[in-house]
């Protein structure tokens, strides 16, 4: 085997990963601790309803008077439990749930500087997954656990040109951590009886992109908004921590490997409609580049001078979502949201691995927002989003190690709390 092929043997599990999103056609985030969890995203690039529109279109800045602050609290869970059948040719353990309960915030604030010109800062998590099996798990040469995390800082301007025109662009900070683990057949073909390896990868990076947005109101009560999110370069890089021993693992074991991942762009056209002093609907649809994300570069250092690239391509495919939503005043104090979502999905049956099982995906979500008084409110949303099940056949093309069977009915839910001060 050449040094490039053993390289991409352990570089192809720390390519791709999960579920922080998971959602949400991959795992670009639409649940940061926001009352956006409750409309299932319906509405996000034109509601400019409080600062967290920063993250979802930051011309909507210019619809917010004097100072706001938003801060939030969520929490993902669910089930991803893979059931193996009788393809499956290594022995183990089930996988166990493989989504533990994730914890977020995001903090925003917007002020007005005078009629035209508005300024803001947000802090959240959009992007990022975290997959964490049973160690013995049959699984196991595939992965055991895995983490690809993006905490965004968006400082933000916006602009209003009139009652019907407003723009607004974010510089975009994201702070990526990536963390994986996998166990390493030592005893391929049953030659030999020894016990299993491991090796570790462990990084952080900085990447940079934009947010810029548009905000068209043809008349009151009407907005249509379009976002564009850049794509967000990430080099990961780090020496392979291998535990076992052999000529293989002896000579990769420090060896110098790098991952370029690339963060998907998006564009999201909304909607905004107030109907009557109640009642409001809200559209969007969405778009993210994730074939661009499948393209993963790996270059390994195996030796002083000695340094094998690849890219590894994931056969991802872009995705597409739509929303619909609708808002209700209930009372001068309550509104109801309310939201449906389906996300296409960026990975076909045969493509999909246990490192990444993403699928297409229906959002339900529901939330409310009280209002403390005039200058305090407080809101509380809910998601769900069905997964369903999701099929995987993975092969090891050297040992022939095969991981075969389905997540069945796999789910996850959000839950998220925020309130929002204005002075």
């Amino acid at each position: 085997m050449s040094r490039k092929k053993s390289a991409s043997m352990f570089a192809f599990p720390l390519l791709a990963l999960c579920c922080q999103q998971a959602h949400a056609g991959g795992i670009m985030l639409y649940e940061i601790g926001t009352d956006n969890a409750g409309l299932a995203n319906a509405g996000a690039a034109a509601r400019a309803q409080g600062p967290s529109t920063i993250a979802s279109n930051p011309a909507g800045m210019s619809y917010l008077p004097g100072t706001q602050i938003t801060g939030g609290l969520q929490v993902l869970y669910g089930d991803l439990t893979f059931n193996r059948d009788s393809g499956t040719n290594v022995s183990g353990s089930g996988s166990g749930n493989a989504l533990d309960p994730i914890p977020g915030a995001s903090f925003f604030i917007s002020h007005e500087l005078d009629d035209h010109w508005s300024i803001g800062f947000g802090q959240y998590g959009d992007f990022g997954l975290a997959v964490n099996y049973d160690n013995d798990w049959s699984g196991r040469y595939f992965a055991q656990n895995s983490s690809l995390l993006g905490l965004s800082m968006v400082p933000s301007v916006a602009y209003r040109f009139n009652e019907q025109w407003s723009v607004g662009v974010g510089v975009k900070a994201m702070y990526g951590m990536l963390k994986a683990q996998t166990a390493i057949d030592r005893s391929p073909f049953g030659l030999t009886d020894r016990s299993d390896g491991q090796f570790k990868y462990k990084d952080t990076d900085w990447g940079f992109g934009a947010n810029v947005g548009v905000i068209y109101a043809p008349q009151t009560g009407t907005r249509i908004g379009l976002a564009y999110t850049s794509k967000v370069d990430l080099s990961f890089e780090d020496g392979l921590d291998i535990k076992g021993n052999g000529p293989l693992l002896d000579r990769l074991n420090g060896a110098n490997t790098q991952l370029d991942v690339t963060v998907p762009q998006t564009v999201t056209l909304s909607l905004f409609q107030q109907l009557d002093p109640q009642w409001a609907l809200l559209a969007s649809v969405n778009w993210q580049d994730w074939s661009e994300f499948g393209e993963v570069g790996i270059d390994v250092d195996t030796s002083a001078g000695n340094a094998r690239s690849t890219t590894i391509n994931g056969n991802y495919k872009d995705t597409w979502q739509l929303a619909l939503g609708a808002q209700y005043q209930a009372t001068k104090e309550l509104l109801w949201n309310v939201g449906v979502a389906y996300d296409s999905s960026a990975v076909s049956d045969s493509n999909r691995t246990v490192t990444v099982p993403m699928a297409e995906s229906w959002r339900l979500a529901t939330g409310v927002t009280y209002a403390l008084n005039k200058d305090t409110d407080v809101n509380v949303s809910w998601a769900m989003v069905w997964l369903g099940d999701m099929p995987v056949d993975q092969t090891k093309s050297t040992s022939g190690n095969r991981i075969s069977g389905q997540f069945d009915s796999a789910w996850i839910q959000a839950v998220t709390g925020n309130m929002t001060w204005r002075f």
